[in-house]
């Protein structure tokens, strides 16, 4: 990166990244290519788009431009954005999209963290009857595609916020990143959405507006970084009492099922949230 985007603010980024081709993974062209166009349910295909956040963000555009055209609804789950392009453009995108290094670490643990986000977040959010799990799951795949850009294209800004945190000088993510670059991940994912005109609802649950499925996107993303960073978190917990106040009627067993952790932590996690909710079981 030359000095000059160096000293970039948040506007320049926008205006840079909104104009980029959307990169995938490459797992991803892979799996696509094998596919049988005359077999495969929209379903299977959904369920490959759900684990690479970068074909997500580059079919959702896609359907939208198409909703724009038949004045449909606002595309605003998965399975919604791949029955709008169908298996000709999800075959399009593996052949016309460039891909992502993934020898990039730094863009293979965030898009990996975007990945187990949604997966929380479908698999919490499915126990609330008045949500669309696939919504919040969307909104969770979604929610560091600043950050990912970031890494796809200009990846010495969020080593930079990385290198703060290791260094000691940051104790936070937000701290890290305004330090190291001005602006925080999230206010670029924010950004991102409204420049690329993606559906509104994306962008609130994104957000974290003070709703029910917008919290638990929040916390599915609290508790996917969490388990990142260290699988036996003692964040944990937190986050699991954190998000039983949005499903109050799910027990804690449930929740915890949803975390990839040992078994012999989930034990302790568990008995962790009955001493903190007050022995609420």
């Amino acid at each position: 990166m030359d000095n000059h985007h160096r000293h970039w603010g948040l506007p320049q980024w926008i205006a840079y990244l909104r104009s980029k081709d959307i990169p995938i993974m490459p797992r991803s062209k892979l799996f696509i290519e094998a596919l049988d166009g005359e077999h495969v349910s929209p379903k299977e295909m959904a369920g490959i788009v759900m684990c690479d956040p970068f074909l997500g963000l580059r079919l959702l555009r896609s359907a939208e431009r198409h909703r724009s055209n038949t004045l449909g609804h606002d595309t605003t789950t998965i399975l919604g954005a791949v029955q709008q392009v169908g298996v000709d453009g999800l075959t399009n995108a593996a052949v016309e999209s460039a891909l992502c290094d993934d020898n990039n670490m730094g863009l293979v643990a965030c898009e990996a963290r975007a990945v187990l986000s949604a997966s929380i977040a479908l698999h919490w959010a499915g126990n609330r009857a008045d949500v669309s799990p696939e919504e919040v799951a969307f909104a969770a795949l979604l929610g560091e595609i600043g950050e990912l850009m970031l890494w796809a294209f200009a990846p010495e800004l969020p080593q930079a916020a990385l290198d703060e945190l290791h260094a000691g000088r940051a104790t936070r993510n937000i701290q890290a990143q305004q330090q190291a670059v001005g602006f925080g991940f999230k206010q670029l994912s924010l950004a991102l959405i409204e420049a690329w005109a993606l559906p509104m609802l994306i962008g609130q649950l994104v957000k974290g507006a003070d709703t029910p499925r917008a919290n638990i996107a929040r916390i599915a993303s609290d508790a996917a970084r969490h388990i990142q960073a260290n699988p036996r978190n003692p964040a944990l917990p937190d986050d699991v009492i954190g998000v039983k106040a949005f499903l109050p009627g799910v027990s804690w067993e449930t929740l915890l099922e949803s975390l990839p952790i040992d078994d012999d932590y989930r034990e302790s996690v568990l008995q962790a949230v009955l001493i903190g909710a007050g022995n609420e079981h």
